[in-house]
């Protein structure tokens, strides 16, 4: 028998079993080692957790295809919930398709991702984008500047020499910038690096971004 998603019962209860046996054993976490980024309406976590029920509503309905589902790395408990990937695009709130209501909000069963009447896409924070110097390829001299064209926010400037600094009370965490950076793409500039220049991290309690970079990042 096959479950709504196509899965079969048989696969479905063989994965939670071996997901229990691998916690038995303590190589998974039950809460994953870093909070995600989420869809709008997903940024109460206790609240997100607790009304998930894995449907994917919210992946399959996204019409730009940045949200995900959470894979094992978040924790038992975070698995298959909503999470937002940034590397081919951003979210842009469904501005185009509907009346400015989220569609991954609009189409959860649960209210899982729900947003307050007043909710606007500026001062929603689904993250703050963080900027990493070592890395960045205008810091190296080569004028690039695609997550400054790229901000709908006006949330990244320019300094005197022309390289990308963000603005952090005008990020509310879209990821356009994350999504047109292409430092991973010139290797022999940015050696060793496991990930783009600018990231867009989630936030914790307090508004601050979750391993993020050490005092003397390039943000402002």
């Amino acid at each position: 028998m096959k479950t709504s998603g196509g899965i079969t019962r048989r696969s479905l209860v063989v994965g939670v079993g071996g997901t229990v046996a691998l916690c038995a054993l303590g190589t998974v976490r039950s809460v994953g080692a870093s909070p995600l980024v989420r869809p709008p309406g997903g940024q109460d976590f206790e609240r997100l957790i607790a009304g998930c029920i894995r449907c994917e509503k919210c992946v399959e309905v996204c019409p730009r295809h940045v949200v995900k589902p959470a894979h094992i790395e978040a924790g038992v408990i975070g698995m298959r919930t909503p999470t937002l990937n940034f590397n081919d695009d951003y979210c842009d709130w469904c501005r185009e398709e509907n009346d400015g209501t989220p569609l991954c909000v609009r189409v959860c069963p649960t209210e899982a991702l729900a947003l307050p009447p007043e909710a606007e896409v500026e001062t929603t924070l689904l993250g703050l984008a963080e900027l990493d110097a070592s890395t960045c390829l205008a810091y190296r001299d080569t004028g690039c500047r695609f997550c400054y064209d790229a901000c709908p926010y006006f949330a990244i400037e320019l300094d005197e020499h022309n390289r990308p600094f963000v603005i952090n009370n005008k990020c509310n965490g879209c990821g356009a910038c994350e999504a047109v950076c292409v430092s991973l793409e010139n290797g022999s500039i940015s050696t060793g690096a496991t990930e783009r220049a600018i990231v867009v991290r989630a936030l914790d309690e307090n508004g601050n971004a979750v391993d993020g970079l050490s005092e003397g990042g390039a943000t402002s």
